[in-house]
């Protein structure tokens, strides 16, 4: 092995590592993004646990239960895997705990119950390779007002 040979192995190896801070320094941000409003995450999520819109599905039995659940994977299903994100992003950006909830539940992340659906841990892993990719689309959401903005103007009905 050459010299130059022996210098490119180490850019290459150095620069695979500063990927691998980067990767893990966004996981951080994330996790620590969505502990700042967790308190209040919690309240409304438990609000809406007691105060379930589906709670009257029972009267109606299988009517009521299957276009419900039709709804939510049809909303959830309709919209592509990049504005699911934006979305997402805009949401937790607008530091509204209920339009967060609103919009996991819209896009089929989080069930009625206020549960995670089974897909909603590989969404965050995704969401944090989406992130680091989409920098400027984040930053252009500097306020709270222009990510709800952005939401009010994107969420599918």
């Amino acid at each position: 092995m050459t010299k130059n040979q022996k210098i490119a192995a180490g850019c290459g190896a150095v620069g695979c590592l500063g990927l691998i801070v980067v990767a893990i320094g966004l996981g951080i941000f994330f996790y620590w993004r969505s502990q700042q409003g967790s308190s209040i995450t919690e309240r409304s999520r438990n609000l809406n646990i007691n105060v379930d819109s589906n709670s009257n599905s029972n009267s109606n039995a299988n009517e009521n239960q299957n276009s419900g659940s039709d709804n939510s994977s049809s909303n959830g299903s309709s919209v592509s895997d990049d504005d699911k994100h934006k979305l997402f992003q805009a949401a937790s950006m607008s530091q509204d705990a209920e339009l967060l909830q609103k919009v996991v539940k819209k896009l089929g992340l989080f069930k009625a119950n206020g549960t995670p659906a089974d897909d909603y841990p590989q969404f965050i892993k995704d969401h944090i390779t989406w992130g680091a990719s989409h920098t400027l689309f984040i930053t252009s959401l500097d306020t709270p007002e222009k990510a709800r903005a952005y939401v009010e103007a994107n969420l599918p009905d």
